[in-house]
């Protein structure tokens, strides 16, 4: 099977993942009293973890290698919104899940969170699609 097949479907994970985690997860914060916040969180964070590290690594494999082996303007442009979605995890939200497990948050706190994920949920989407504009799948798909 072809590489982009493979990333099309790493790609459709996360889209569908950030989906649960914007419209599910990152919503029912607000529900929990603080420490009821702090016992789920803690148990959250490393279970999703189990998910999405792997996917992610995959995701920026798959995407790498195709953006060096395989250049083309889909493929760096792809490669270039898969880092992006790195450095908005590692830098911003890893940091804002830590200071919720250290209990240094506050209502306003969970609701920026939820608010600022909306963009790594068009980056991934934005990435989807890219992927699927990238291989013959979307051709069929159109037809």
């Amino acid at each position: 099977m072809d590489l982009k097949i493979y990333l099309n479907i790493i790609d459709f994970g996360l889209v569908v993942l950030i989906f649960l985690v914007q419209l599910c997860i990152y919503p029912a914060f607000k529900y929990f009293n603080k420490e009821g916040l702090k016992i789920w969180h803690r148990i959250y964070t490393p279970n999703i973890t189990y998910v999405v590290l792997p996917l992610m690594l995959s995701q920026l494999s798959l995407s790498g290698y195709l953006a060096f082996f395989e250049a083309s303007l889909l493929n760096a442009v792809h490669f270039g919104l898969v880092g992006l979605t790195w450095i908005s995890t590692f830098v911003y939200f890893v940091p804002l899940h830590q200071k919720i497990n250290a209990e240094k948050y506050n209502a306003t706190y969970l609701h920026n969170i939820e608010k600022a994920n909306w963009l790594r949920l068009v980056l991934w989407t934005l990435i989807f699609i890219i992927g699927l504009l990238n291989t013959n799948l979307f051709h069929h798909l159109v037809i």
